[in-house]
């Protein structure tokens, strides 16, 4: 009895080592795609065509499991259990069988042209060499998630964010502009993909790629940028690199530096107590260049990879330099006092022009007869502006 519980023990051990490494590995199946995705934690293996159910008996979706396998299986008839076809070119079932519900379960096939579409009881279809494949990859137990996203987004190993519309081969789920655009907003892209451009795709539904454009997190002073809310408006955080030019956010990097911008919609300029450059609009979000970035903001980096192999714009702001102050004007030298025995003269501006003689009051003692003297300070005056 000890020793049953001893090797009960080491094999609760080793299945607690073991079981990690299946888990690892899972099956993702879109049935609007008729794609199968098989992946090791986040890296993608491979990725396989498929045929699947027929719309009077589509495949099921949601989460299971592999129960069981088995090479060289007989294909039984679902409609007459009597009716058994053994291993060979004559069976539909191919030569591997991987069961994960009930009658359903994924396998190679007889007829490689059905594959690509919904032809099946409800199973699923693979390519002979396919199917040997992964047969080879998976264990009882791995796990399998079956969805219906007419609507696919995802990143490239190189980074790039790619959309597809698949046609509605079920005829069960409908597409509108919000729902792709609610999938595109979490990668920081949608400023790039107009309205118009999406209905269209919508409108083809063709499972072709659109390539829209490489997003890069942002970090400023140690701080990532996170998308803003200003204006009743939702301003992005990535930049994009799209056609050759990295479009920088330059709403949450201000945000960040509590910065001030001022845009000029007319010239599409954007301006800060720094420096002037191009802004770039996009469906109301605003972008500059990612080189005129340490001009508008008064910073110096670039892209960068982090440890784990990821791209990012990292930028440090610089110290501001205060322009000098400018030297105290010199004081006006004092003109020289006139002579105390000229009359002084009323303080009147050069520019303005002189009263009318017949207001200015006569001297009493002048006799009406007797000519009056002519004031040197006044023919001096005169003379300095024309008269």
């Amino acid at each position: 009895m000890r020793a049953l519980k001893i090797l009960t023990a080491i094999i609760l051990i080793l299945s607690s080592f073991a079981s990690p490494a299946f888990a690892q590995k899972k099956i993702y199946i879109n049935s609007a795609s008729r794609l199968m995705l098989f992946y090791d934690d986040d890296t993608k293996l491979a990725v396989y065509h498929l045929g699947l159910g027929k719309v009077s008996t589509p495949t099921p979706t949601g989460y299971f499991k592999i129960t069981s396998k088995e090479i060289n299986p007989p294909w039984i008839d679902p409609d007459d259990p009597e009716y058994e076809v053994p291993s060979g070119p004559d069976n539909p079932l191919g030569y591997r069988w991987m069961q994960f519900s009930g009658n359903y379960g994924i396998h190679g096939t007889n007829r490689p042209e059905s594959i690509g579409g919904y032809v099946s009881n409800g199973c699923i279809r693979m390519n002979e060499r396919d199917v040997e494949e992964l047969f080879d990859a998976v264990e009882v137990g791995t796990p399998i998630e079956i969805t219906y996203n007419r609507v696919v987004v995802e990143k490239t190993p190189e980074g790039d964010v790619v959309y597809y519309i698949y046609p509605d081969g079920y005829g069960m789920q409908t597409v509108t502009v919000a729902d792709v655009t609610k999938w595109l907003e979490p990668f920081g892209v949608l400023a790039f993909e107009s309205e118009y451009d999406i209905s269209q795709k919508i409108e083809a539904s063709d499972g072709e790629p659109t390539f829209i454009g490489k997003p890069f997190n942002v970090e400023v002073n140690g701080q990532l940028t996170q998308p803003t809310d200003a204006n009743n408006t939702r301003f992005f955080a990535k930049a994009v690199l799209r056609d050759g030019i990295t479009y920088m956010p330059v709403v949450p990097i201000a945000k960040i530096l509590r910065l001030k911008l001022e845009w000029n919609k007319t010239e599409s300029t954007l301006k800060s107590r720094y420096g002037k450059v191009v802004c770039y609009e996009r469906k109301s979000q605003l972008y500059c260049n990612a080189d005129d970035a340490p001009i508008l903001f008064n910073m110096e980096g670039g892209l960068q990879t982090n440890k784990d192999g990821g791209k990012i714009f990292r930028f440090k702001s610089l110290p501001v330099i205060e322009k000098p102050a400018e030297p105290p004007k010199p004081e006006k030298p004092q003109e020289p006092q006139k002579d105390k025995k000229k009359k002084d003269i009323p303080n009147t501006e050069v520019d303005a022009p002189f009263k009318n003689k017949k207001d200015e009051p006569k001297p009493a003692e002048e006799k009406l007869d007797k000519p009056a003297e002519k004031s040197d300070a006044v023919d001096e005056l005169k003379e300095a502006i024309g008269a």
